[in-house]
């Protein structure tokens, strides 16, 4: 596969829709949209410029995607760690229904069933909709590759990436093991930097097949920017963050610079760059105007107190991943839809990560199964004619930690046997100000809303 550096874009999950242009033929017209997903990993509510100006990170494709469509503020991820949020993301279900509620570990639980084979994959749905969609994954997995758990036999027709949660981004190792398959075999593209790998799969995927009649659907989970593992090295390796020259010398840098944060900043210019040709080549293809695009990172940047990786900016939330703290659950995400969706609008509603399965279902005319409890709802209403949220409260359980958002308000704790914690974010965003000895009654309406939550479980 041949890497190819052009302009562009950086870290999202994206949905992209064929609409059909408004002087097309019927058949046209009623042609079902495409629809991509890009994920980021790890990345910082605070990483981009267009999120916080302070930011050094030079992300140009994302701040201009932001500016082309709808940029999110209040957007969650229904798990603050990576392999249950891939997972509530592909079932439209919180981990407390489809029960991978934890991080897969090591091999043993990267190659093992992972994700209950029960659970209905956003593939497998697209699959029954009237026009079947042509469905690809290039990336991170993350929910278990056993025999029957991998992307090709879970609804994907294609599929490059690895099993694991992450790999070295040139040798492609998880605890020393090879960790790149195309398909259900091992690839071997030593050499070749994950991100643009990926993003080149996806570019020859969006090219094939916009060129038929056939809608399609590509699911792009990129492992950048997830931090390195020494586990993951060659011997005499380096354990540092893995970018292409030209993304140090962006900001004049030597490849050998040593500081975590500047190599971290040019491991998310590489995404930037990435996505940005992914995104050309939707103009390239001519289906850019016909195209929803949605981005977001799977959890918050990491807050765990290890020397040269707390380098991804939350701010101004609270903590990062693997908490229900704000900075593990609101991540950056934005929307575009030429036509539908108002460019440069800033949509401050909540929704989560579930929703995009329904959209997604409701974009290709897919009729969801009346036995499944979804927790996603369509969110093509907030996002396209300005309505409200289509949720009533937001439920989200790792660990032992536990949080819920009901309107401005939230309740979080650490440990189960700790009293709750009130917050309005609205006023309060950084989750500074415990409210609780404040508003008892808020305290019990909200505990009420969790033990509603736990009746449907």
């Amino acid at each position: 596969m041949l890497m190819k550096l052009a302009t562009s874009c950086a870290i999202t999950i994206v949905l992209l829709v064929r609409l059909g242009d408004p002087c097309a033929s019927a058949d046209e017209a009623d042609s079902k949209p495409n629809i991509l997903i890009i994920t980021a990993d790890n990345l910082g509510y605070g990483d981009l410029p267009c999120y916080n100006a302070d930011s050094p990170i030079k992300a140009p494709n994302l701040c201009r995607f932001a500016k082309q469509g709808a940029r999110l503020t209040s957007f969650y991820t229904a798990s603050p760690t990576c392999t249950a949020s891939r997972a509530c993301l592909l079932t439209g279900r919180i981990a407390q229904r489809h029960g991978l509620d934890y991080q897969l570990p090591g091999i043993q639980g990267n190659y093992g069933v992972g994700l209950d084979h029960s659970e209905l994959l956003l593939p497998q749905i697209l699959k029954t909709a009237p026009t079947p969609y042509a469905t690809a994954c290039f990336g991170k997995w993350n929910i278990g590759f056993a025999k029957g758990s991998r992307p090709t036999e879970r609804g994907f027709d294609e599929f490059i990436g690895h099993a694991s949660g992450n790999i070295d981004y040139y040798h492609h190792i998880y605890g020393g093991k090879h960790d790149l398959f195309q398909g259900t075999e091992e690839l071997h593209a030593d050499g070749q930097y994950a991100t643009d790998l990926f993003a080149d799969a996806a570019i020859d995927f969006i090219r094939r097949e916009s060129a038929t009649d056939k809608p399609w659907f590509c699911y792009l989970p990129f492992n950048a920017p997830h931090f390195p593992n020494k586990k993951n090295k060659r011997p005499g390796q380096p354990n540092n963050w893995q970018a292409p020259d030209w993304a140090f010398e962006a900001y004049g840098l030597s490849p050998d610079e040593l500081d975590p944060k500047k190599r971290y900043d040019a491991v998310v210019t590489a995404l930037d760059q990435a996505i940005g040709r992914v995104l050309t080549a939707l103009d390239e293809a001519e289906v850019a105007d016909n195209t929803f695009v949605f981005f977001m990172s799977d959890n918050g940047g990491f807050r765990l107190g290890r020397e040269g990786l707390d380098v991804g900016l939350n701010d101004p939330l609270r903590y990062g991943g693997v908490t229900c703290w704000e900075g593990g659950l609101r991540v950056a995400a934005m929307a575009r839809w030429p036509g539908r969706i108002h460019a440069g609008s800033v949509i401050d509603e909540p929704f989560w990560s579930p929703d995009l399965l329904v959209a997604s279902a409701q974009l290709a005319g897919a009729k969801l199964p009346d036995d499944i409890v979804f927790d996603g709802k369509d969110p093509l209403p907030l996002l396209t004619a300005g309505a409200g949220s289509p949720h009533e409260s937001f439920f989200f359980v790792y660990r032992n930690h536990a949080a819920l958002r009901k309107g401005p308000w939230k309740i979080v704790r650490e440990k189960p046997n700790q009293p709750w914690q009130l917050f309005n974010l609205v006023e309060d965003l950084s989750e500074s100000h415990n409210l609780a000895s404040k508003e008892p009654g808020r305290i019990k309406e909200l505990t009420d809303e969790v033990a509603r939550w736990k009746e449907t479980f």
